[in-house]
């Protein structure tokens, strides 16, 4: 298999020829299960991404996650959603061929040398909400939305990607684990353990991207789920039994001291009316009464002046492996609510000043503060913490599917074919 302008040179120029028809080059990146990179397909001259799946020791051979995200994909074509063109095995792996995508989300939310105008956040949102309409409309769950999972083409078009966590849903008594999303963007049903859940997962972690657009850094970074929980409340309010009426029953529910909520404008005051709209309704704690996708598509704030950006004039953000231009966020640590059962349980989230490498939770003796504690809750309670403007190091890192979450996972998705 050749292809006009392709010869031996490719290979001796540090390519690697994977299976007779692809050229592999550099490497793109690594996932929740396997790696990624670029190749040329000596058949059409395309540039494409490669996902190599470590198959491992698996029960019958078989990895029922890469089968899940073949079937899925073949069946999900949208424009806004990355296209599989092809998947083959090859040395004990499977690899799975995609259209190559220049970039992604994350990347232009970090590159401090792109300035994103009010137009260009309306039509990343819009795209991002449109592939996961389609999506939804197909009764396909996504469970892992978040920007480095938001790749860019060259022509500024924005696709959903990696649908190794995707499940189908709908049916009424269909449990799924709950260990899904990186942390900062699960909602909080997911935090307080239910096991059925539907589309207002993926709506929820979209907000948070859209939050992430508006501030350009992550919006809710929880360090564990319930200081995750912890940053939800200071940013919302801690929610009442009327707001969300199942809450109490979840398995993993923990009451929280009650913070009211500040007003959402001092969380983003550059956002304009109709965008914090459409933020508190996706930021609905009920997932019975959060909007849909289709809904927020067809809110006000996308049909507003100014119109969404054309994907073509949309900021480039770098090709994928330049380096990053960012910039240290504002540091600004404050406590958050409060968890006032069970008494056993009884804990403040505060900042551990000593290392400050996330947020510790600090026993509240007999479920009082101690003398002298400030206990006033209408302070702007910061949703981040960046430890590199506090002390010039690096920020901390984006959390991901691993350690006990991931093996998990593992366990789960290697040896049971029945998904959850």
């Amino acid at each position: 298999m050749s292809h006009p302008g392709f010869d031996g040179r490719d290979d001796l120029m540090g390519s690697k020829r994977v299976a007779d028809r692809y050229l592999k080059r550099e490497g793109l990146g690594e996932g929740t299960y396997g790696v990624v990179y670029k190749a040329i397909d000596t058949k059409t001259g395309q540039t494409v991404a490669i996902k190599k799946i470590r198959l491992g020791k698996h029960k019958d051979g078989v990895n029922f996650t890469a089968l899940r995200e073949i079937k899925l994909l073949k069946e999900l074509k949208d424009p806004n959603i990355i296209e599989l063109i092809d998947a083959f095995p090859h040395k004990g792996n499977l690899h799975l061929v995609f259209e190559f995508m220049e970039s992604d989300l994350e990347a232009v939310i970090r590159d401090r040398n792109i300035v994103l105008s009010p137009a260009d956040i309306k039509s990343y949102l819009q795209m991002t909400l449109k592939g996961l309409a389609y999506c939804h409309k197909k009764w396909v769950l996504h469970r892992d939305m978040k920007p480095n999972n938001l790749l860019i083409g060259a022509d500024g078009q924005l696709k959903l990607a990696d649908f190794g966590l995707a499940r189908l849903f709908g049916s009424p008594d269909r449990k799924f684990t709950h260990q899904v999303f990186a942390r900062w963007y699960r909602a909080p049903e997911l935090l307080f353990g239910t096991k059925q859940y539907g589309s207002g997962v993926d709506v929820w972690a979209a907000a948070c991207i859209f939050a992430e657009l508006l501030l350009r850094r992550p919006f809710l970074q929880g360090s564990s789920d319930i200081d995750q929980l912890g940053k939800i409340f200071a940013a919302f309010g801690t929610p009442k039994p009327s707001q969300w009426p199942d809450m109490v029953y979840l398995p993993d529910y923990v009451e929280y001291q009650f913070v009211p909520a500040p007003p959402l404008r001092s969380l983003f005051p550059v956002a304009s009316d109709d965008a914090l709209d459409l933020l508190s309704k996706m930021f609905t704690y009920d997932p019975k009464a959060r909007i849909s996708v289709q809904q927020a598509l067809e809110h006000r704030y996308f049909s507003s002046v100014p119109p969404p950006t054309k994907p073509a004039l949309l900021p480039r953000p770098p090709k994928k492996g330049e380096s990053l231009s960012t910039k240290p966020m504002d540091f600004n640590p404050q406590e958050g609510p409060v968890v006032l059962s069970p008494p056993n349980k009884l804990r403040r989230v505060m900042v551990n000043r000593d290392g400050l490498d996330g947020l510790v939770a600090e026993k509240v003796e007999g479920g009082v503060r101690q003398k002298g504690e400030d206990t006033s809750q209408s302070k702007n309670i910061p949703m981040s913490i960046d430890v590199a403007a506090a002390f010039g190091s690096k920020p901390p890192p984006r959390p991901t599917l691993n350690s006990a979450d991931r093996s998990h996972l593992k366990r789960k998705l290697e040896w049971e074919f029945e998904p959850e």
